[in-house]
């Protein structure tokens, strides 16, 4: 388990709304809201201009590396309905929870049936925070 990941004020109140609006609805992907949920719950939350270099936020273009295969890819964290779109993963699916608050160099770890996959963050291309802080 990560230490310490960051979420903006904004997005921890989007998501949160989000969740809210999922459950109110008897959404069918309630384990993944309560996955999201538990990592707001201990996210440390940052102005914008306080979010660390190399985190990722929402909408955050991420290079991940595979550590079991090799293979490379690049992400954006997005919200749902943005998750049709070139590269777009949604925050609500098991890799986008668990890549929300990592920063480069970690190594994201998460539960599939076939086991664990292990993806290793390579750079964070794009993020629309200012990064300010290192």
């Amino acid at each position: 388990m990560r230490d310490r990941i960051y979420i903006t004020e904004d997005d921890s109140r989007k998501l949160r709304q989000l969740i809210a609006g999922r459950r109110f609805g008897q959404s069918i992907d309630s384990e993944y809201l309560d996955t999201l949920e538990q990592e707001l719950d201990r996210a440390e939350k940052v102005d914008e201009d306080a979010v660390p270099r190399g985190v990722i936020t929402m909408n955050s273009e991420v290079r991940l590396k595979d550590l079991d295969s090799g293979e490379t890819r690049v992400y954006r964290l997005v919200f749902p309905t943005q998750a049709r779109k070139e590269n777009g993963v949604s925050v609500l699916a098991p890799i986008g929870t668990a890549m929300l608050g990592y920063r480069v160099g970690d190594v994201i770890e998460w539960r599939v049936p076939k086991g664990i996959r292990r993806l290793k963050v390579l750079e964070v291309t794009a993020q629309p925070e200012p990064a300010r802080v290192s």
